[in-house]
């Protein structure tokens, strides 16, 4: 009954501005009285009760499938591009994967009270500086059903309430996958106001959330470049968030041939619609096997757009215009360019790349080193592909979002970039002079 129950109590509305304000002032409410219980339950209990989350997804699998074919075949009639669709399908491996994660955050230590650091003053004050929850966080996201249940899991496991506001693409998707965690956290005595789901598609209810500085402390955006520039543009709350995943992977004249040709692939091919794709591919002048690691790319596929130097590579690349080297393609579309060594190619990444990932194919180890202290991005890798930035791949677990600003948390956000800090200082009756 609780998953019937919830769906119908989260069915659509469509408010005015004055009625959306009032419905997430509701929602917040809510969320931060739950948010005050949950934040005394034990490791243990959160642990258990998001372990009773997950079961309820796998007792739900075939709801929750049902629901997401309702979801694919909306999208495709919409005329959804392969990169959304790709991100809205679940099959029964996806599903199974999206539960795993829910118990693998369960799993994962409690940072909430952890002393990250603590001193002693000279005159015997102690002082701590210990993890606390957020609060209440906001989630707003496209076309990623298993959001609903990294985020909630997420939040829960460090102690905050979270209100989800999913895509309309996936509302079906959202709706189960919720109902089948409600039951479970219920289940396990976590309060039911501690996850909610905005009960309605209507835009203003997005703008309502945006405006909820007293209530919501925190928006993680996830989805395209137009949503989170809305957000970013909107927001009187905290934003968590990175705009595009322009990525770059830079193949050295010391590179490897057979590593670099994997990894180019792999960084392109394996999934081009997530934001830790390769976008651009710069590849050095004296690397001598150029024209066989963008034949790779193409024989897999992959569509190449490249600069003058580029297109004399191979006859099936076509020539790329100034707006190619800002493009979040998500599709399988690479942009490459020829570049004059390291220098240039951290030169371009520089003017480029939207500081989320950004790689190094080299077996110089020096210039590996080079590479990772020059670029400014949130992650960088040497001699690996950038579809490993992800929390799971981190050891994080179910990830909320990856950040590149540079305030609070940058990467892929997990457990401890949902908790802040508080002091606590231990006296012995000091006073101050």
């Amino acid at each position: 009954m609780i998953m019937q129950e919830t769906i119908s109590a989260q069915g659509d509305t469509a408010p005015d501005t004055a009625d959306a304000d009032d419905l997430i002032a509701t929602l917040a409410a809510n969320a931060r009285a739950a948010q005050r219980v949950l934040a005394g339950k034990s490791d243990a209990d959160k642990a258990a009760a998001l372990r009773k989350a997950a079961q309820a997804l796998r007792d739900h699998a075939k709801a929750i499938l049902s629901a997401n074919a309702q979801d694919v075949t909306k999208g495709e009639d919409r005329g959804l591009t392969s990169a959304m669709l790709d991100r809205l399908r679940l099959d029964e491996a996806r599903l199974a994967g999206i539960a795993d994660a829910v118990d693998q955050v369960a799993a994962l230590p409690d940072p909430v009270g952890e002393t990250i650091a603590s001193s002693e003053r000279p005159n015997g004050l102690q002082l701590s500086r210990v993890r606390v929850p957020i609060g209440v966080i906001g989630i707003i996201y496209e076309s990623r059903p298993n959001v609903t249940a990294d985020a909630a899991a997420l939040c829960v496991r460090a102690g905050n309430a979270v209100i989800l506001r999913g895509g309309s693409e996936a509302v079906n998707s959202n709706r189960a996958i919720l109902a089948a965690l409600a039951e479970g956290l219920a289940a396990g005595g976590i309060p039911a106001h501690a996850v909610q789901l905005v009960p309605t598609q209507d835009r203003a209810a997005v703008g309502a959330l945006l405006r909820a500085a007293d209530g919501v402390d925190m928006i993680v955006p996830r989805g395209g470049k137009s949503l989170v520039a809305r957000v970013q543009a909107e927001a009187r709350v905290p934003v968590l968030a990175h705009l595009d995943g322009i990525c770059h992977t830079y193949v050295h004249c010391a590179a490897d041939q057979a590593m670099a040709e994997a990894v180019a692939v792999n960084a392109k091919m394996r999934r081009t619609g997530i934001c830790g794709a390769m976008e651009t591919l710069l590849i050095d002048a004296a690397y001598p096997h150029a024209s066989d690691l963008v034949g790779k790319l193409i024989d897999a596929g992959c569509a190449v757009r490249g600069d003058g130097r580029a297109c004399a590579l191979d006859t099936r690349i076509t020539p790329a215009n100034a707006g190619d080297w800002d493009t979040e393609y998500l599709e399988a579309v690479l942009s490459v360019a020829v570049v004059d060594g390291l220098d240039a190619a951290l030169a371009h990444i520089t003017a480029h790349s939207s500081g989320h990932t950004d790689a190094i194919v080299t077996s110089d180890a020096e210039t590996a080193e080079q590479f990772l202290n020059a670029v400014d991005s949130a992650i960088v890798m040497a001699n690996a592909s950038s579809q490993f930035a992800d929390g799971g791949e981190f050891g994080l677990g179910a990830e909320i979002g990856i950040a590149t600003g540079r305030l609070h948390a940058r990467g892929p956000v997990a457990l401890e970039g949902l908790t802040t800090y508080k002091w606590q200082v231990r006296g012995t009756g000091q006073t101050r002079p």
